[in-house]
C-alpha cells in the first residue's frame, strides 16, 4: 500500500482505535471472489452487446484492512481515489482461527473464522501482497 492510501486509512482508523492500541498491518484486499464462469459469461454477454467493441470484465471492490495488536477493521476503498469510503466492520482478534492459506497464479486467500460463528471471512490478497498476508497470517493461528 502506498504512503497516501496507508496515511488515509490510518487517519481513518485513529478515531476508533483504544488507548494503547497499535496498527501492526494496513493493506488492500477482496473479501469476496467473482467466479471465474460468471466472470466469462459476462465477459462473452458484453463483447456480444458491444458488437466485438469491448468487454467488460467484474471484479470485485476492494477493501483496506488494518489489523491492530486488538482488532481487525476493513473499510471499502474507493477505486479511483484513495481514501477510505465506509467503516464496514471490526472483528475482535482474540479466538480468530484461519484455514490453510490457498495459493493461486495471481492472489492467495483465507478463511478467518471464529469458534462460536458458523460462517467465516474469506480475504482474498492480491499477488502483490504476500508480505501483508504473512503478517496476517502469523497472528492468527491455523484451525485444528
Amino acid at each position: 500500500m502506498n504512503g497516501k492510501r496507508r496515511r488515509l486509512l490510518l487517519a481513518a482508523l485513529d478515531p476508533m482505535l483504544d488507548p494503547g492500541e497499535q496498527v501492526e498491518v494496513t493493506t488492500i484486499v477482496n473479501l469476496s471472489s467473482v467466479s471465474v464462469r460468471r466472470t466469462t459469461a459476462f465477459a462473452a454477454a458484453s463483447a456480444i452487446v458491444s458488437g466485438g467493441g469491448m468487454t467488460v470484465i467484474p471484479a470485485p471492490t476492494p477493501m483496506y484492512l488494518a489489523m491492530t495488536d486488538r482488532r481487525i477493521f476493513t473499510f471499502r476503498a474507493n477505486p479511483t481515489f484513495a481514501k477510505p469510503e465506509e467503516h464496514l466492520m471490526t472483528i475482535p482478534r482474540a479466538g480468530l482461527v484461519r484455514t490453510a492459506i490457498k495459493e493461486r497464479v495471481l492472489n492467495s486467500s483465507f478463511v478467518v473464522s471464529s469458534p462460536d460463528q458458523e460462517q467465516g471471512l474469506k480475504i482474498i490478497f492480491p499477488l502483490v501482497g504476500r508480505k501483508d498476508r504473512n503478517a496476517v497470517a502469523a497472528a492468527l493461528p491455523v484451525a485444528g
